[in-house]
């Protein structure tokens, strides 16, 4: 065991970063990795065990960071967002919620064999999924956008009301077992739950008018928010235990909603904040499990608990809440089987267990294992299965990368029909209706809007696209354009085409910035789309065993510009300014060449060149 505190906390931030990153390298579930390592590092080799190391900071530190979790996801939930799907994720969160809670109480009783008291708080511990497991599955699974929303918002909400109604379960239950001094209890829980969403509120409307009339200088606003967070969740939770997280949910919300354009700058900062919590929380929580909980995992009763809530409580509660929605029956069947539980439903899980415990209920031992094995259980189900099902049910959009072009013009239509030809998903985007004109004839696929405004971010699914290529005529706009979508494409896939050329030394430093600079200085865009315009054709070109990658670069003419490489993984190369890249056999190079009866001259007149070569090699041996 591990006695220093600080070589304990590295150990924790190595193995939540390192599970991210190993899961990324090997497309595998990234809560599924953490886990597997805390659990490891914990109760299997002994070598951390945080809870009893971090002695009474280890429970606060778990609620604040969750509280951060929880407040960060809150923030994306623009109502705009689920205009069309605003009803079933209404009665999802309502009705799906409750029936839910019922369902597995029923089951935590028949089939678990607890108490009606302890199956009531643990049915309403257990209908959270939570941003923690939800959002790191969403990032891999790439759903299409409407079971991809629906997930997020019951994610999101539905997390501070599964500890709200465990302690009104619990509270209600000591109140009808006869205490005279709960039924006081129970009304002051209930005026907390209000009191916490007002507080929210007022954290949120306070913060959004100090960022909006500059009363906070910038370099203070990530800090502000940061401390206010844990403020509201702090006074929430000090009135009414288990509310803090409603009180920063409903702050969160206000915020999203108040079109506050310094709270989108702050938005990745949060998000990066939320993956190192979620990385840490995870191993902790794993790490400090005993023993005597994962041998407990295997029993009967408990496995039968968590068929019953994988098989029929989820599915159910999604089939009966959803009926006479609009929802397809995809969607409800991929809805109803993803419902991962995460760090919500262990931390509230063990703090009733000892609550319980306390008021006589002896058969509360068993909920932090009861808890566990439906975690555990649930995240390797739903991390291992939601790619193969949602492409099995048509609701996926990783089949093949896609490439999102900004800017309409002879270059950028001509890429698109052959992307189509291809059967690789493309779009061009143009705030400008003329500029489209040519998109439009050619009969390709297309977005009238600005990529920057807020109505283009809820109105066009960027889903299908994993490259984004900035040609419109504007420098500055381009390096705009890519520098606002790097946290979402990732900086190594997004591009732009320089518009001037390489004497050009006005726009040096817009060159520098912004997205990877394609081809080379020389190959403007001003200078494709002439290309294209007399008459260059885009080509694709098979690399075989027989056919290589060096044999074609030798036999290319000099005007050819390679554009990128089809790679048989599905994964596209770009060809980038100072960079190499190499296609190998089964791949397929798009080229941009001169026109035909050009092309086959030029090709002519290498091949006669490289048999006079051959044969004066021949006379020389």
């Amino acid at each position: 065991m591990i006695d220093s505190f600080l070589l304990e906390f590295m150990i924790i931030g190595v193995l939540g970063v390192g599970s991210q990153w190993i899961s990324w390298r090997l497309r595998l579930p990234a809560i599924v990795v953490m886990s597997i390592a805390g659990l490891l590092s914990g109760p299997i080799f002994h070598i951390i065990n945080p809870e009893q190391d971090f002695g009474e900071l280890y429970r606060p530190f778990i609620s604040v960071a969750v509280a951060i979790i929880l407040f960060e996801g809150s923030l994306n939930l623009d109502i705009k967002e689920i205009r069309g799907l605003g009803r079933p994720v209404m009665r999802i969160v309502t009705f799906g919620a409750s029936i839910s809670w019922v369902l597995g109480s029923l089951a935590a009783h028949y089939v678990a064999g607890l108490s009606w008291a302890v199956s009531f708080v643990i049915g309403a511990i257990l209908i959270v999924t939570g941003p923690t497991v939800i959002l790191p599955l969403l990032r891999q699974s790439k759903l299409k956008p409407r079971p991809a929303k629906i997930l997020k918002w019951e994610g999101i909400i539905v997390d501070p009301f599964g500890a709200l109604l465990a302690v009104f379960a619990f509270e209600a239950i000591v109140f009808m077992l006869g205490d005279g001094g709960s039924g006081v209890s129970l009304l002051i829980f209930c005026l907390g739950a209000v009191f916490a969403v007002i507080l929210g509120v007022v954290f949120g409307k306070a913060i959004g008018w100090m960022f909006e009339a500059g009363h906070m200088p910038e370099f203070l606003k990530s800090p502000s928010m940061f401390i206010a967070v844990i403020a509201c969740f702090a006074l929430a939770d000090e009135v009414a235990h288990e509310t803090g997280l409603l009180a920063v949910t409903a702050m969160g919300m206000k915020l999203a909603n108040m079109r506050i354009a310094s709270i989108q700058d702050m938005r990745h900062f949060k998000e990066n904040i939320s993956m190192l919590l979620t990385s840490a929380i995870f191993v902790m929580l794993t790490a400090s499990l005993t023993r005597d909980t994962l041998v407990d995992v295997f029993q009967v009763e408990i496995i039968g608990f968590v068929l019953l809530m994988l098989f029929i409580v989820r599915p159910l509660s999604i089939f009966l809440s959803t009926f006479g929605t609009d929802l397809t029956n995809r969607e409800k069947l991929l809805v109803g089987w993803i419902a991962p539980r995460g760090i919500v439903a262990l931390t509230v899980a063990s703090y009733f267990a000892s609550v319980l415990l306390e008021e006589g209920f002896g058969d509360a031992a068993i909920i932090t294992s009861l808890t566990f094995a439906l975690v555990f259980f649930t995240v390797c189900a739903h991390g291992f299965s939601i790619g193969w099902l949602a492409r099995k049910l048509d609701l996926s959009s990783e089949e093949q990368p896609g490439i999102l072009m900004i800017g309409s013009n002879s270059f950028t239509v001509a890429l698109s029909q052959l992307l189509k030809e291809a059967e690789i998903p493309n779009l061009v985007t143009d705030s400008s209706w003329r500029r489209l004109s040519r998109a439009r004839n050619a009969g390709i696929n297309f977005h009238y809007g600005d990529i920057l405004s807020e109505k283009t971010e809820y109105g066009l699914d960027m889903t299908p696209y994993n490259y984004l290529l900035a040609a419109t005529e504007n420098d500055s706009y381009n390096s705009l354009v890519c520098t606002t979508f790097v946290p979402e494409f990732g900086r190594s896939n997004v591009y732009k085409i320089n518009t001037h050329g390489a004497s050009d030394q006005a726009d040096d430093l817009v060159s520098t910035i912004g997205g990877r600079l394609l081809f080379s200085k020389q190959d403007t865009l001003e200078s494709l789309i002439h290309k294209i315009d007399a008459g260059h054709v885009l080509r694709k070109t098979n690399i075989t065993n027989q056919y290589t990658y060096d044999q074609y670069i030798e036999e290319r003419d000099l005007h050819t510009i390679l554009l990128f490489i089809v790679k048989q993984s599905k994964k596209i190369e770009f060809f980038v300014d100072n960079e190499t890249v190499e296609a190998e056999p089964g791949d397929v190079v798009i080229s941009l060449t001169p026109p035909s009866k050009e092309f086959d001259k030029i090709r002519a007149k290498l091949a006669e060149q490289r048999d006079a070569k051959a044969d004066e090699t021949k006379e020389e041996q």
